[in-house]
């Protein structure tokens, strides 16, 4: 067996950053930037409030009250995208709507809510004083011209993509994400409803990696459910590289197994068949097809996920330009016993995590069996128990999020 850091090493060593482009923003959400973005503008252009209300003059509410309201004169209401033509002087005010700029004079906002306004309107009763600044946005407040908005190797996520919008950029240079093919195989394999036959199970892998890739930001091809038949696993294995940047199959990695997929494997490309240090996931296999990158998986629902976690999404996050890419562990605290035996690998224990006041306590879930998936989806957490008797309540555990 081989440490798991060997094996992770090997894989990103072999994998590379894909090409870069530029792409529309409205495509751009899960995408990696290649290069940054600075602003050209200030943002906010103006300055504007933060609240419906009155802009005044904050001297003028120097002693407003509930007791003893002051009154102002209202000299204008200005709406959001009205640029206000008059200047407020002393005992003066004027209606405004959240967002609207401040007229000239004005340095501070009253909140609605501590106003009431005479039956004409041309007067208002403020019942709380103010101070200069309070309520407005300064113009520049959130960026400066030629502030960086976004780095290079950014992730961009939806609260990008409306800063970027903000800034009048409608096109960003990415890196391009992966496109990977999924497949399955085996005779033992059905997929549909209809009642098992001896020795049928349901294909769930391919189900599990499509939506696990999908949901880290890679665009995905199904290439289906393959027979145990050479012919059908080298056609749909050409077939994968040929339209997609990198491949995941599932099962017929481990040590011993005769199967198809590892004959087309080796015969058509160069593989690398590793037994790992870890539980579950211990077999894995990676190499490339045609400069193609691809990842063979355990055929254990549980394992297959644990080994896409742990080395397969790493790799296809380098390949679309993260710098960042092995899990990241934090420290919690063991909510019970967590037992386990000697046996020379490092156990990742499905597990969940509590927050308690100031702890995060980490639970494991009961099914532990790497064919139990139900086990998998009560689960959030990763809990990593290295080699030994195990990790008492109350101790510290190390754990990761997925």
């Amino acid at each position: 067996m081989i440490p798991l850091e060997e094996a992770q090493s090997h894989v990103l060593r072999n994998v590379s950053q894909l090409p870069s482009g530029g792409l529309a923003l409205s495509s751009a959400c899960s995408h990696v930037t290649a290069q940054a973005v600075t602003s050209k503008e200030l943002v906010p252009p103006f300055d504007n409030t933060a609240v419906d209300g009155y802009a005044v003059i904050a001297f003028n509410t120097l002693d407003a009250s509930d007791s003893d309201e002051v009154q102002l004169e209202v000299i204008g209401s200005i709406a959001a995208g009205v640029d206000p033509d008059f200047e407020l002087e002393d005992g003066q005010c004027a209606k405004i709507m959240t967002g609207a700029p401040m007229p000239k004079g004005a340095d501070a906002v009253v909140m609605v809510e501590w106003t009431s306004t005479n039956d004409v309107g041309d007067a208002v009763r403020i019942s709380k004083s103010v101070k200069e600044g309070d309520h407005i946005r300064r113009s520049g407040e959130d960026l400066q011209v030629g502030d960086q908005v976004v780095g290079a190797g950014t992730f961009l996520t939806p609260a990008h993509i409306g800063l970027l919008a903000g800034i009048g950029v409608y096109q960003v240079n990415v890196v391009q994400r992966p496109v990977v093919g999924v497949f399955s195989t085996g005779d033992e394999l059905v997929e549909g409803n209809k009642p098992l036959k001896p020795g049928q199970i349901r294909d769930s892998n391919r189900f599990s990696l499509l939506a696990l890739l999908e949901r880290d930001g890679f665009q995905t091809v199904d290439l289906g459910l393959i027979p145990d038949d050479k012919e059908a696993i080298e056609s749909t294995v050409l077939e994968g590289v040929e339209k997609c940047d990198a491949l995941l199959t599932t099962g017929g990695v481990s040590m011993g197994d005769y199967d198809y997929v590892k004959v087309v494997l080796d015969e058509i490309g160069d593989m690398r068949w590793m037994q790992i240090a870890i539980k579950p996931a211990k077999p894995f296999a990676f190499g490339v097809v045609q400069s193609v990158p691809v990842f063979g998986l355990p055929g254990n629902p549980v394992s297959s996920m644990v080994s896409y976690l742990l080395l397969a999404k790493p790799a296809l996050q380098k390949m679309m330009g993260l710098d960042s890419v092995l899990p990241s562990y934090f420290l919690g605290e063991a909510g019970e016993d967590f037992h386990r035996r000697v046996d020379g690998k490092t156990h990742f224990v499905r597990s969940f995590l509590e927050r308690s006041k100031d702890k995060n306590l980490i639970h494991p879930v009961g099914k532990q069996g790497s064919h139990q998936l139900s086990g998998m989806a009560e689960a959030d957490t990763l809990a990593v128990i290295h080699d030994g008797e195990g990790i008492s309540k109350g101790s510290s555990i190390e754990y990761f999020r997925y």
